[in-house]
């Protein structure tokens, strides 16, 4: 009998629901308001405004995309990790626990699906020897 919850259950499950939060709450609202955000995005590393936001608009629009079908996975949750990692160490430094927690609950959830992978449940490229495709 096989058994359905198992780890790659689990990185699936992470992997979708991270994604979808990530490309609701952040991705779509910057890719479909760019020209009010290219003026309200902070600017903390000085690579300019467009730069800034066309990284963050890859981060949170194409990297989820990529994560919810299981392609490049773990190379697609470094964008975002580091986009937390700028917003909770330059951008908002003042933010208190309370305040960051959502940045830090992403930075922990990409960070585990970074070291997991992707699981057995992805669109694979290139198909691993002794391996399956789901």
């Amino acid at each position: 009998m096989k058994r359905f919850l198992t780890p790659d259950v689990a990185l699936l499950f992470l992997r979708v629901t991270a994604s979808v939060l990530v490309l609701l709450v952040h991705g779509l609202p910057k890719a479909i308001h760019y020209a009010s955000q290219i003026e309200a995005i902070e600017d903390p590393m000085h690579f300019g405004k467009t730069l800034t936001l066309g990284f963050a608009i890859f981060a949170e629009l194409v990297c989820p995309l990529l994560m919810i079908a299981g392609i490049a996975t773990r190379l697609a949750a470094l964008p975002i990790m580091l986009v937390c990692m700028v917003a909770l160490g330059l951008v908002h430094r003042e933010w208190t626990l309370d305040q960051a927690q959502f940045a830090w609950m992403l930075l922990i959830m990409f960070g585990t699906i970074a070291i997991g992978g992707a699981g057995r449940y992805r669109i694979a490229l290139r198909p691993q020897s002794g391996q399956r495709q789901a």
